[in-house]
């Protein structure tokens, strides 16, 4: 597919965007790669900012993982490019072309390109996701949980095997970034979920 490349690409700068960076601006909040974890991305935002700039600053890295997805979606694109247009989408937040290469953990985007490949999958994610922040109040162990399971989701509803191997490498990747998050909930000092109002 000609188009592919650019699809590609445009997945990349779009997940290069930086919601949390950019909501802390228009806010007048600090940089939250200066403040709280350093992540920028909704849980700090809401660490620093609160919960209305955190809703933003997910709302917003959702969407520019969907969107890609759903732009290559729209214009025909077989499942094989869209499994890549979502993984460029991913590689974009955490590794920002705009902001250094400083990007966030992928948690939220991640979502946003499941519900663009397939909404139920997505939805299940964000169920898991849910019942895990509920029961044990820590967004780190809620993301790490959903996101390992969802490449059984995706085997059950639509085992493709480029989508399968696309997921594993997201998820391989949020493992990874979350390297320290796993270090504290194995000492027993990661964060809980909070915020101001």
């Amino acid at each position: 597919m000609t188009t592919a490349p650019i699809l590609i690409a445009f997945a990349y700068l779009a997940g290069s965007i930086s919601s949390a960076i950019i909501v802390c601006r228009l806010l007048g909040l600090p940089d939250p790669r200066g403040e709280g974890s350093g992540n920028p991305g909704a849980t700090n935002v809401l660490r620093i900012g609160g919960k209305k700039a955190a809703a933003i600053t997910l709302i917003g890295d959702m969407l520019k993982g969907l969107i890609p997805v759903l732009v290559a979606k729209l214009l025909g694109a077989p499942l094989g490019v869209q499994a890549m247009v979502a993984v460029a989408a991913f590689l974009g937040h955490l590794y920002p072309v705009f902001f250094g290469f400083r990007g966030g953990k992928g948690v939220a985007t991640a979502l946003g390109v499941l519900l663009g490949l397939h909404w139920q999958v997505g939805l299940l994610t964000i169920a898991t996701w849910l019942v895990i922040a509920k029961l044990f109040k820590v967004s780190s162990l809620a993301a790490l949980l959903s996101l390992l399971v969802t490449p059984l989701y995706i085997w059950w509803l639509i085992p493709e095997r480029s989508l399968i191997a696309a997921i594993v490498f997201m998820v391989a990747l949020l493992f990874w970034r979350h390297r320290s998050n796993i270090r504290n909930l194995i000492q027993g000092t990661e964060g809980r979920i909070s915020g101001k109002d």
